[in-house]
């Protein structure tokens, strides 16, 4: 019976592992086609990308939480910098 209850969790928490948001350090990518499909990947489609500060932001929407988060990634070495909620 336990084995069965902890099959059945592993299985339900599978898609939250796979749609975790990326975290800072996390290398994207340092081009907007890397960088998109990294993201998406992580579980937060792009909607937009912006040059910001000699940064590049984007604006995706996390899945699992529906809200939009602004990304930003250092264009030389791909890295998140920051993740905060979008205010727009």
């Amino acid at each position: 019976m336990s084995r069965t209850l902890l099959l059945t969790l592993a299985l339900l928490a599978t898609p939250f592992a796979a749609s975790a948001m990326p975290a800072v350090g996390d290398i994207v990518g340092s081009n907007a086609d890397a960088a998109k499909a990294a993201l998406e990947k992580a579980g937060c489609p792009v909607e937009m990308f912006e040059a910001e500060d000699g940064k590049i932001e984007a604006v995706c929407t996390d899945a699992a939480t529906a809200k939009k988060m602004d990304v930003t990634i250092d264009p030389t070495t791909g890295a998140v910098l920051t993740i905060k909620e979008s205010n727009d």
